[in-house]
C-alpha cells in the first residue's frame, strides 16, 4: 500500500477509492479535444515523468480509433465542468487515468497533480482517487527581486519557473531598478549583469507554455538610487541631499525621480518604450513605493501648495495616462496612496493596487477595506520573510502569507502576489526562500485544504526529494531561530544585524536571556550534523546542501559575535573570527556563482567588510 502522498497545492477536494491502477509498458496519452494540440508541452511533461520515475514510455496519440486497452491517461477539455477556471477533475480508476480541465490551464494543472503522484508511487502502482480542484484566486504571482543584489542566470530561472508552474503558480515578476539593458543607458547597468531583451523574449515564451503571465516590473518613481546616482540622470532628483528616511537610517545618495518635472516622465516613458515589446503581457508594475522624499526638493512647493498626496496621484495618473494608450493595465504599489486614503476615490478603475506588508499582524483587513470601498481592483502581497534573516522567519511568513489569502477573500482581492526581496545584499540564499514559496502557492490556490500544510514534509517529498526526510525539519528549524531572541525586529532578525552593524551599535537591543543564545548555538550544531546526513534526489541537490551548510556557519558566527555582546565570561577572539568571515566570504561568492550572474556580487561581498576591517583592528582579542 502506497504511503499517502504530498501534493502541492493541497487539492480542494480529494474522494479516496479502493484498489489501485498499475503503471504498464505500452500504454498510451490520449487526448480528445483538439484545443491540446495547441500546448502539447503537459501531455509531454506527463510521458517524461512516467519514464524517468517507473522507466516506461508512454507515447501521445490524439488518435480516438485505439483499443481502449491500450490507453493509460485519457486527457480532454470540458468547459461545462462544474468549477472555476483553471479547475480540473481527475479520477484514478483500476483501468484508466482520466483528466478533465475546464480549460488548457486546468487540464495543465491537473496533469501537475498526476505527475506528484506518479513521483511518490511505489511499484508503479496509484491509488485509486477522485479530485475536484479549482483556485481560490485567479492569479497567483510570485515576484522575484533582480536588483538588490542578484540577478538570476537564465538557468535558475528556468528551473523557478518550472517548479512554479508545478504549484499551479501563474503569474511572475522580476523586480527591476535598474537590472534590464536599456540602450542608450548603459552607464546604469554596465556593471549589473542585467537581464536582456532577447533573454526576456525567451523567459516570456518558456512561462507562456507552463500558463504563466510574465508581467513587466520596472519602479518608476522611488528607488531609483540606481540611476540618480549617476551625474547623467541627477538632474530627475526630487533631491541630492542625504536625508533621514523613515525606517532610521540616512539615505546619502538621491531616491526619488522628481514628479513635478516634465523630463521625468519622458524619461520613464522611454523605458517602457524599450521595455514593453518584449512581453506577450498587457500589464505593468510600475512600483513607486516608499517615496519618502517627495516635497523635500523640486517638488516641494507643489507639495506645499497642493499636499504631497496631490502630488504623488498626479504623477501616477501621468503614468496611467501614458500607459492605458498604450493599452496596458498598470500595478502599482498601494502603499503611499493609503497614506492620503481621501484620494482613493480619484484612481481609474482599471489600476490594480498592490497592497504589500511582510509581518504577522500587517492590517491587511484595515488596508484593502480602502480599496474595497473605492472599487479599486487590488492583489494582497505577502513576503517570504527571507531577507534581512539569514535563515528566515518561517512562523512569520505562514501568519503573513495566510492572513493576506484570508483577507484577500474576505475583501474581494483579484490577485495574490508573493514577495522575495533582496534588501541589504540579498544574503539569504535560494532555499531559504522555499517554505515563502511553498505557503504562497499553496494558500492562494485552496485557503481551506491548505492552511496546515506540513511545510517539513511538504519540502522532503516535493521540493528536495529528500530521501532521509531531514532537510524539510531542518530548514524551518533554523527559520524559526529569530524568535530565540525575543526581539521583534520588522523585515528582519537580530543575527542579520549583528552581521551588519557594528557590533557595540547592537548593544542597544536588549537580550534578556543570555543562555538561550548557548540553547540556539547547540541547535544550529545539531542541524548541521543532520544536514550532512540528507539524501537529496534532484540535479543541484549538492548545490543546496552546500547554501544551507553555508546559512549554518554564517548564524553561528553571528551567534558567537552575540555571545561577546551577551555574556560576560565570553571574549571574542579576533584571529579566530577574522579566519571565519574570510572564509565565509569566499564561500558566499562561489555559491553566488552557481546560481547568480556576477553583476551585484561585489557590492554585497562589501557588506563583509565591516566584519573583516573589525577583527583586523589591532588587538587580537578584547
Amino acid at each position: 500500500m502506497n504511503p499517502e502522498p504530498t501534493l502541492l497545492p493541497i487539492p480542494r477536494h480529494i474522494d479516496r477509492k479502493s484498489g489501485s491502477f498499475s503503471l504498464q509498458p505500452g500504454k498510451l496519452i490520449q487526448f480528445l479535444t483538439s484545443e491540446i494540440k495547441d500546448n502539447l508541452l503537459a501531455p509531454q511533461l506527463l510521458s517524461q515523468a512516467i519514464e524517468l520515475h517507473s522507466q516506461l514510455s508512454w507515447q501521445l496519440t490524439a488518435s480516438q480509433s485505439i483499443s481502449e486497452d491500450t490507453i493509460g491517461v485519457v486527457l480532454s477539455i470540458d468547459n461545462q465542468l462544474t468549477t472555476s477556471h483553471q479547475g480540473y477533475h481527475l479520477m484514478i480508476t483500476p483501468q484508466v487515468i482520466k483528466i478533465l480541465g475546464k480549460d488548457l490551464p486546468g487540464l495543465f494543472y491537473g496533469i501537475q497533480t498526476l505527475i506528484q503522484l506518479i513521483k511518490q508511487s511505489q511499484e508503479n502502482r496509484l491509488s485509486c482517487l477522485e479530485i475536484r480542484d479549482w483556485p481560490d484566486y485567479q492569479t497567483r504571482g510570485v515576484l522575484l527581486d533582480i536588483s538588490r543584489d542578484k540577478v538570476y542566470c537564465m538557468e535558475t530561472l528556468f528551473m523557478l519557473i518550472d517548479e512554479m508552474a508545478s504549484w499551479k503558480v501563474n503569474q511572475l515578476q522580476l523586480y527591476t531598478e535598474h537590472t534590464f539593458s536599456y540602450q542608450g543607458h548603459e552607464v546604469v547597468w554596465q556593471n549589473a549583469s542585467p537581464i536582456t531583451p532577447q533573454e526576456i523574449l525567451a523567459l516570456d515564451q518558456y512561462c507562456s507554455e507552463r500558463f504563466i503571465e510574465l508581467v513587466p516590473n520596472q519602479n518608476s518613481f522611488g528607488h531609483m538610487t540606481r540611476w540618480l546616482k549617476h551625474p547623467e540622470y541627477q538632474h530627475l532628483a526630487e533631491t541630492i541631499q542625504p536625508i533621514e528616511t523613515p525606517w532610521g537610517h540616512l539615505q546619502k545618495e538621491p531616491f526619488s525621480l522628481a514628479p513635478t518635472l516634465p523630463e521625468t516622465l519622458t524619461f520613464i516613458s522611454g523605458l517602457f518604450d524599450q521595455l514593453l515589446p518584449n512581453f506577450s503581457s498587457k500589464m505593468i508594475n510600475v512600483g513607486c513605493d516608499e517615496t519618502f522624499d517627495i516635497g523635500m526638493g523640486k517638488s516641494r512647493e507643489a507639495c506645499e501648495d497642493k499636499g504631497k498626496g496631490e502630488v504623488y496621484l498626479d504623477y501616477l495618473l501621468s503614468l496611467h495616462w501614458d500607459l492605458s494608450r498604450r493599452g496596458y493595465q498598470m500595478q502599482f504599489w498601494g502603499d503611499i496612496i493609503l497614506n492620503h486614503p481621501e484620494l482613493v476615490s480619484q484612481l481609474p478603475g482599471d489600476v490594480i493596487a498592490l497592497d504589500w506588508g511582510y509581518e504577522s499582524d500587517h492590517p491587511f483587513a484595515e488596508e484593502t477595506a480602502i480599496f474595497q470601498q473605492h472599487q479599486v481592483p487590488f492583489y494582497v502581497c505577502p513576503g517570504t520573510s527571507s531577507w534581512n534573516s539569514i535563515a528566515g522567519r518561517v512562523d512569520n511568513m505562514l501568519a503573513n502569507c495566510q492572513q493576506a489569502a484570508q483577507t484577500g477573500l474576505d475583501n474581494g482581492a483579484v490577485g495574490y502576489l508573493l514577495t522575495d526581496w533582496g534588501d541589504n545584499g540579498h544574503w539569504q540564499q535560494l532555499p531559504i526562500s522555499y517554505p515563502g514559496f511553498i505557503a504562497g502557492s499553496a494558500f492562494s490556490w485552496c485557503l481551506s485544504s491548505n492552511q496546515k500544510i506540513n511545510l517539513s514534509e511538504t519540502m522532503n517529498n516535493i521540493i528536495f526529494n529528500d530521501h532521509s526526510k531531514r532537510l524539510g525539519d531542518i530548514l524551518v528549524s533554523i527559520g524559526n531561530e529569530y524568535r530565540t531572541w525575543g526581539l521583534n525586529l520588522p523585515n528582519s532578525s537580530p543575527l542579520f544585524w549583528l552581521l551588519h552593524e557594528e557590533r557595540n551599535a547592537f548593544k542597544n537591543y536588549p537580550i534578556e536571556a543570555r543562555e538561550t543564545i548557548h540553547e540556539s548555538i547547540e541547535r544550529l550544531q545539531g542541524n548541521l550534523k543532520s544536514l550532512a546526513t540528507t539524501m537529496l534526489h534532484r540535479p543541484d541537490a549538492l548545490t543546496i546542501k552546500k547554501e544551507v551548510g553555508f546559512t549554518i556557519q554564517l548564524m553561528l558566527h553571528a551567534s558567537r559575535r552575540a555571545l561577546t555582546l551577551y555574556d560576560s565570561h565570553q571574549k571574542i577572539d579576533k584571529n579566530l573570527m577574522l579566519h571565519e568571515i574570510l572564509e565565509l566570504k569566499a564561500s558566499f561568492k562561489s555559491l553566488w556563482l552557481t546560481r547568480n550572474r556576477i553583476g551585484g556580487l561585489f557590492d554585497s561581498l562589501s557588506r563583509f567588510d565591516t566584519l573583516i576591517n573589525e577583527y583586523s583592528s589591532r588587538n587580537g582579542k578584547s
